[in-house]
């Protein structure tokens, strides 16, 4: 039987995919495409495509010629189309880090099928077990044309889709009316608009089942959800899809970041609080903010500075009289003496300074974004006119690093924070190339005009950028990368390169330690080199809300170590809206206070009410350190999510398709902030099971929904799920004082099954390389034994002090011995025998459950033990 009647048709429940020529109807008159010399290779399929009659040029000229290339592993399928000729540019390999265990295999056993018709070409994607089909282009024509690709796939009504970003705005997408552009653009938040980064990646949950699509593609383009389709329209490139078959979201997550790169591993300190401010006149005051943290008694574990610090904003430099050197480095001395730590920002921009360094060395090395006529080009950023690293070029890696080691070998700050990377420009086209002197500022000249014959390709279908004009505040769209590559090919990728180089040339620096990055434009992949912060939000309550649908979207897209300026960076804050954003930025994977120049300061000591309150929650957030570190090394190794969409976790739950006011970390808190002005209480949605307040111990038992009070002066609403242990430590001022702490566990049990579980990673939190030199730990619970079994590999782990059992029945002996020193046996593997330590009793009773405690034991974390309880 021939490949192509093997492959015809899918059956699906009681709908049937079938592919065939009468049934593609099309948005377009264009022909199509029809599909000859099949060949089946192994794990893979070839296939030529031909246009499929008279062209019809739709925005450009249309493609005669195009090659299918199928793919399939496991749980991913993909369907790359390309132009047969390879004119079309493609994202270079290069830059994605993929899993190098996860290999093509071979079709018989991928949860994936792939069909497809013959003439004229359209496919299906289908899971094999069950024949549903997850992505379905049969009636509608593939476009491919030398400048605007299409393919479109139908959904079914009310599509329950998630991701395509990087956007502010509700988690969920509109099913009906989503118009996405992808195009890196340097603005402030506007909902539902092209900002900083391109992550066009879609989780769809569908009959409690979840699945993944991608499209690898540098080029502007719009994602659309309307009549019951999805469409990807694009400027240019190839079709390069990816399918994952999931059937969770975090099976999703798993399939995408094993493609495209993990998460990278951060330092443990990066999880303590950071502060930030644009605008601290010297070095003096920013020491004044780290000594106010202090005599506030509120955490403080990073301190940093914005482009203030640098000499007229020219990276790697210091301001002579604000930041001297002699006082930065006693500043920096002080911190680290002190377990604290130092960031500065550099933007990509490089001043054109004829006394400048980084740019003298720049132009002999050839190292810098050129216009056609091959001369430099020349924007316009904080220093006035500038160059812009290329990052293709082959000396930029080169002196890129020289000039971050000679700055850093002066001032030893502990990581990066990488800004302007879309790359951003306050003028359209080069507006200094031929021009000298100082320009005027950006503010009083908005529409600079350029220097330099524009002749910007602009394509005549209009993507949905904003500022319409793609080269509009950014490089233009023909300006040259070494290799002859535009930036209307790779304008997307620039803050993904950056990212890829600075984090490089840090581990070429110190290649022990583990580097951190920050950065503002992202790209598929991104989260393997840095984490990211969710831009120049305003201080607004709506802003505040939208917070948590960006955090989430960012754990689909692979980049977990993500956060939101609290209390806002434009606009002036207030006290109530501080409080409430330090509750629930403290826990942000990455936790920073931040605002902007002419906003009013909000260090979070400035109001007492604000003092408490960030007292309490970051009391909280460092307990929590550990599940959360370990939560951060469970995404590095399987791109899991820190921050969990209830929808993500309870795929029978249709309730919660669209909740995005509350989240859980991991799979074993749940969250629930106060994001009303004016509120005391919370409207919870409890998801089935029982659920264990955090601060109180108090059982709520789901599904249902709780109105939980939430004064100002009172915890942010925090629940353990039953069946799951987490793992704590005390709370301090610093994150290395925090984990010389004993640990705590809650083991919060399922009532149903008496049973509970949970895990810790510990290692020393820094170095790059860790080896066998980390602890993994899992422990395990039952109504009379708590166990543990791993790889116990780190020996600097405090012991268990304390132990607090919930959701065990009322008649556990325990209950007896409240107030009492009891002697409990335990296995270890030192001993190989059992011996008896001492534990304090404490037991009370909520309206459900007891509440049990072990207090003063010893029980060590460097091997296994089981203890009976």
């Amino acid at each position: 039987m021939s490949v192509v009647l093997r492959l015809a048709a899918v059956l699906v429940g009681s709908a049937l995919c079938v592919l065939n020529n009468s049934t593609v109807v099309g948005t377009t008159k264009c022909p199509g495409y029809r599909t000859s010399k099949v060949v089946e290779r192994g794990s893979e399929i070839f296939a030529q495509l031909t246009l499929n009659g008279a062209p019809c040029n739709m925005f450009s000229k249309d493609i005669k010629d195009l090659s299918l290339h199928v793919t399939f592993h496991n749980s991913r399928l993909r369907v790359k189309i390309v132009d047969s000729a390879k004119q079309h540019w493609e994202v270079p390999q290069s830059l994605m880090s993929p899993d190098p265990s996860y290999n093509p295999t071979d079709p018989a056993i991928s949860l994936l099928k792939f069909s497809y018709s013959e003439n004229p070409f359209t496919f299906c994607v289908s899971r094999k077990d069950t024949g549903e089909v997850i992505f379905d282009t049969h009636s509608h024509r593939l476009v491919f044309e030398e400048q605007y690709l299409e393919l479109t796939s139908s959904l079914p009504a009310d599509a329950n889709i998630y991701g395509i970003g990087e956007v502010i705005g509700r988690f969920r997408r509109d099913p009906k009316n989503t118009i996405q552009g992808m195009w890196a653009r340097d603005d402030a938040s506007p909902e539902y608009e092209n900002i900083y980064g391109d992550q066009p990646l879609y989780i769809e949950l569908r009959e409690g089942k979840a699945h993944g699509v991608h499209i690898l593609n540098s080029f502007g383009m719009d994602v659309l959800l309307k009549d019951q389709t999805v469409s990807y329209k694009t400027l240019g490139g190839v079709l390069d899809f990816s399918f994952f078959a999931g059937p969770t979201p975090a099976r999703v997550m798993d399939q995408y970041t094993a493609t495209f790169g993990r998460p990278h591993q951060i330092p443990y300190w990066a999880l303590g609080f950071h502060q930030c401010k644009y605008g601290y006149k010297s070095i003096g005051e920013v020491a004044g903010v780290v000594a106010n943290y202090s005599l506030a008694s509120i955490p403080l574990e990073t301190m940093w500075t914005d482009i203030e610090y640098m000499d007229m904003f020219k990276d790697f430099t210091l301001d002579p009289i604000n930041y001297p050197l002699d006082k930065v480095q006693a500043f920096i001395k002080k911190l680290h003496a002190n377990n604290q730590h130092y960031i500065l920002i550099v933007d990509p921009a490089i001043a054109r300074n004829d006394s400048y360094p980084a740019y003298l060395d720049g132009l002999k090395k050839d190292v810098f974004i050129k216009n056609p006529d091959g001369s430099n080009y020349v924007g316009q950023v904080w220093p006035g006119y500038t160059v812009f690293p290329d990052w293709f070029a082959p000396n930029t890696q080169q002196w890129w690093t020289q000039h971050i080691a000679t700055f850093m070998n002066d001032v030893p700050i502990d990581g990066l924070w990488i800004d302007m990377n879309e790359p951003s420009s306050f003028c359209t086209g080069s507006c200094g190339s031929n021009r000298t002197g100082i320009p005027p500022y950006p503010w009083k000249d908005p529409n600079y005009n350029p220097d330099v014959p524009q002749d910007f390709p602009e394509p005549n279908y209009a993507i949905h950028n904003y500022y319409g004009n793609l080269s509009a505040k950014t490089a233009p769209t023909n300006a040259r990368h070494f290799g002859g590559v535009t930036e209307f090919q790779a304008h997307n990728l620039y803050g993904h390169m950056e990212a890829i180089a600075t984090r490089s040339s840090l581990i070429e620096i110190n290649p022990a330690k583990r580097p951190f990055v920050l950065g503002r434009s992202t790209f598929t992949g991104s989260g393997a080199y840095e984490g990211h912060w969710l831009g120049d939000n305003h201080s607004k309550w709506s802003q505040l809300i939208d917070s948590i649908a960006g955090v989430l979207s960012m754990q689909m897209f692979g980049i977990p170590f993500v956060g939101a300026d609290i209390c806002g960076f434009s606009d002036d804050t207030t006290e109530e809206l501080c409080l409430r954003w330090m509750q629930l930025g403290s826990l942000y994977p990455f936790s920073r206070n931040h605002n902007g120049l002419d906003s009013i300061p909000q260090e979070p000591y400035l109001w007492p009410s604000v003092a408490e309150a960030s007292r309490k929650a970051l009391r909280t957030r460092y307990q929590l350190l550990p599940f959360m570190y370990t939560l951060l090394e469970h995404s590095h190794l399987t791109g899991a999510p820190v921050w969990n969409a209830l929808a993500f976790e309870f795929l029978d739950q249709k309730n919660l398709l669209s909740v995005d006011r509350q989240f859980l970390l991991g799979r074993s808190v749940l969250v629930s902030p106060v994001l009303e002005k004016g509120a005391s209480t919370v409207n919870a949605i409890f998801p089935p099971g029982t659920w264990f307040d955090y601060h109180t111990f108090k059982s709520v038992e789901g599904p249902k929904t709780v109105m939980l009070d939430a004064p100002t002066d009172g915890h942010m609403p925090l629940h353990v799920r039953g069946g799951h242990i987490l793992p704590l430590q005390g709370s301090a001022l610093t994150v290395a004082e925090a984990r010389r702490t004993p640990f705590h566990l809650i083991v919060a049990f399922d009532p149903i099954t008496s049973k509970s579980e949970g895990e810790l990673y510990v290692d020393d939190g820094e170095s790059l390389h860790v080896g066998p030199n980390y602890s993994s730990i899992k422990f395990s619970a039952d109504a009379y034994t708590i166990s543990s079994r791993g790889h116990f590999g780190y020996h600097s782990t405090p012991e268990i002090k304390n132990i607090t059992l919930l959701g065990l029945p009322c008649s556990h002996p325990l209950m007896q011995r409240h107030g009492s020193t009891v002697m409990l046996s335990i296995t270890t593997t030192t001993s190989k025998t059992k011996q008896m330590i001492p534990a304090t009793i404490t037991a009370t009773k909520d309206a459900a459950f007891p509440i049990i405690s072990l207090e003063n034991i010893k029980l060590p974390l460097n091997g296994p033990f089981t203890l009976q309880l």
